[in-house]
């Protein structure tokens, strides 16, 4: 299981701090990130990390973003310059050999102008 928190509301040039830790087996995990949604549109990658170190991230956070921790039992994002267009909710995901596949909850994240 994937549990999120760290979202809120925040002046846009603000900063929050997501955070997502792995409770259960942790077995197999190779990756962890975040995906962020807004309505009427798909989940889309913001950020991910490896457990061998590497990240990606999607054009519109980098040198904003930044997603840190150890990819196997706890993801953290530190979102900095927050924009109003950052506003969505944000997921956890972690992928898993198998492959499975999993979710946190979603936090929500609304930048104001």
């Amino acid at each position: 299981q994937l549990q999120a928190s760290g979202g809120g509301l925040v002046q846009a040039g603000g900063s929050l701090r997501l955070s997502c830790e792995t409770s259960g087996s942790r077995f197999g995990i190779y990756e962890m990130g975040w995906y962020c949604q807004t309505p009427g549109k798909e989940r889309e990658l913001v950020a991910t990390m490896r457990s061998s170190g590497g990240t990606d991230y999607a054009d519109s956070v980098k040198g904003r973003f930044a997603i840190s921790g150890d990819a196997r039992n706890a993801v953290y994002l530190q979102m900095n310059s927050l924009k109003v267009e950052d506003t969505a909710i944000y997921y956890c995901n972690a992928k898993a050999l198998g492959p499975r596949t999993f979710w946190g909850q979603g936090t929500q994240v609304t930048v104001s102008s």
